[in-house]
């Protein structure tokens, strides 16, 4: 494994893993969501170690909000930020995405796979929905994230709070409660949980807002543990119906991983084969 330090646009230097045994034409970029650090979500290690002795590059794609905090340098400013779900700007989430797409491509990969697990994979949506990067194969979006669910615990008073400390520029603060009952963090960034539209791109209902999904231009697979509790208790019908608003959901593949939630556990290894079967598929010429 191999340290990464990748930069956005703005200067922002994010720490990725790069899992390779060798040299490979092929490389599957793993957005991470929400804590979706090695620590949570260790299946991020199957999924490198498989695809990789298979000659796969695998680059597990630490975003802003996979720590609660995480201190790092801009290399524009050559300030030091601490950045983290606690400050998290949703409006920059592409930035995160496209550096290491760029990063990738710099490396010189023939094929990119783009996925994303949780709010990684909504992450995932908004770029491919912004815009049509032909630099990206495929897509993989892993138990993208129901973010009506996540916020429906959210209570009127709390709500009022987050919006009064908004629209008295106090959005900066730290609210004195954690949002969502787990979540540290600022005003501004609860705000932006509850009221844009940014990363709040799946549904479970059929009627509601996939104009980001149904703008994507690319084909892939989307994957979910039978056992998601963020689906209001049917992940089969979830993930069939974000596949149902894309432009190539015929082509797209849908993979149920059984007896497991949103994280896989037990099921690491059966999640890590599914993805190197699905790129053996889509790239039957990879370096082995």
């Amino acid at each position: 494994m191999k340290k990464l330090d990748v930069a956005t646009k703005s200067g922002t230097v994010l720490n990725g893993v790069l899992f390779s045994n060798q040299v490979a034409d092929t490389v599957v970029i793993a957005i991470t969501g929400i804590h979706g650090n090695f620590y949570s979500n260790p299946f991020y290690y199957n999924i490198g170690n498989t695809l990789s002795a298979d000659g796969i590059d695998f680059i597990y794609a630490q975003t802003r909000d996979a720590f609660g905090q995480i201190e790092t340098k801009n290399i524009q400013t050559n300030q030091n930020e601490l950045i983290g779900s606690w400050n998290e700007d949703f409006s920059k989430a592409d930035e995160d995405v496209a550096a290491y797409i760029d990063y990738a491509k710099n490396m010189g990969y023939k094929h990119i796979i783009l996925a994303g697990h949780s709010l990684g994979a909504n992450k995932v949506i908004y770029y491919l929905s912004k815009y049509y990067d032909s630099r990206v194969d495929k897509f993989i979006l892993l138990s993208p994230a129901n973010l009506e669910h996540l916020t429906s615990v959210v209570t009127t008073e709390q709500k009022l709070f987050i919006s009064n400390q908004v629209e008295n520029g106090k959005g900066h603060e730290l609210l004195p409660f954690d949002f969502i009952g787990w979540l540290a963090c600022t005003a501004d960034t609860a705000y932006q949980w509850l009221y844009t539209d940014i990363l709040n791109n799946v549904h479970v209902e059929e009627i509601k807002d996939f104009s980001q999904v149904e703008k994507i231009q690319h084909s892939g697979a989307l994957i979910i543990g039978t056992y998601d509790r963020f689906t209001y208790g049917d992940p089969s019908r979830f993930l069939k119906n974000i596949n149902d608003h894309m432009l190539h959901a015929n082509e797209n593949k849908l993979i149920f991983i059984e007896k497991t939630g949103h994280t896989y556990q037990q099921k690491e290894q059966e999640l890590a084969d599914s993805i190197l079967n699905l790129v053996k598929d889509w790239c039957p010429k990879h370096s082995n």
